[in-house]
């Protein structure tokens, strides 16, 4: 069965770095925030029961690390129940090959992010072009072949049930891809927003690197819709988070998290829309 499993012709490791590589937060009880290098993983479960679920798989060649970040925080040989992605960009599924094969869980994501998971369709080609900072002009570098990950990956249930996390549903927050999602508890207004909103301006180097913290639009060299973008943000707002874990930036809560993400819906054409680059609408209002 592995045979079917693979990464794309552009997949490598990327030398990216900042200050959160390495550093874990633990965000609730059962919300456990990792860095790996630019990107978050997130690991939802409770210690105590042993049963948890990974939520996206980090950058490329990240696998050792991930492994001994669960081992660490729920036992040796300890495996999730499952790994969820809230998109299948490269620094989201950087090491998913191998810790399937390691751990033989099943994979979710949306149904229109299968044809990027399963070999059919590559992402569209990052745009170095846009207005931004040194890690749009090394976009170009970034994997976005699709993988393949054959009979491992299932589309997320149709009811918006998270599998393996009751109080959990998931939530279509299209614009940064077509199938992004986002992972919300209405108990405790708990946020996992993957990449629609973060937390670090990400395309300048030196705020990847010192994680500057405000509150953001999707990384902007491999947006492809901002006004789906916009509308997934109005979305996540409306529900009034809490707190929030993103996939790139600290997490956030309270009024910084309130005020950030009104300020984002708000100015969002200022603040997140590139002023110039090929996936931006120049009839834009």
């Amino acid at each position: 069965m592995d045979q079917e499993l693979s990464y794309g012709s552009d997949y490598k490791f990327i030398p990216a770095t900042s200050i959160g590589s390495g550093i874990g937060i633990e965000v609730l009880p059962d919300i456990y925030s990792h860095t790996i290098q630019i990107v978050n993983i997130c690991v939802v479960g409770n210690p105590a029961t042993k049963n948890f679920v990974l939520v996206d798989a980090g950058m490329p060649e990240s696998a050792n690390e991930i492994i001994s970040v669960t081992e660490e925080r729920f036992g040796a040989n300890s495996r999730p129940q499952a790994i969820i992605l809230t998109h299948g960009h490269f620094d989201h599924v950087g090491a998913i090959i191998e810790l399937v094969k390691h751990w033989d869980v099943p994979v979710y994501a949306h149904e229109l992010e299968l044809p990027f998971l399963t070999g059919k369709m590559s992402y569209p080609e990052p745009d170095p072009t846009v207005e931004g900072g040194l890690v749009a002009k090394m976009s170009p570098m970034f994997p976005n072949e699709p993988i393949n990950l054959g009979s491992h990956i299932r589309t997320l249930p149709s009811d918006g049930s998270v599998p393996h996390l009751s109080g959990f549903r998931w939530i279509h927050t299209p614009g940064h891809s077509p199938g992004h999602v986002a992972l919300f508890r209405e108990e405790d207004r708990s946020l996992i927003a993957g990449d629609a909103f973060v937390t670090v301006k990400q395309d300048s180097l030196y705020k990847v690197l010192t994680q500057e913290m405000e509150v953001n639009g999707p990384p902007r060299y491999l947006t492809t819709d901002w006004q789906a973008a916009w509308e997934s943000v109005k979305t996540l707002d409306a529900l009034k988070p809490s707190v929030a874990v993103t996939g790139h930036g600290m997490p956030l809560s309270g009024e910084l998290l309130a005020n950030g993400l009104k300020k984002l819906v708000n100015d969002f054409d200022q603040i997140a829309i590139p002023d110039y680059g090929k996936y931006v609408n120049k009839n834009r209002h």
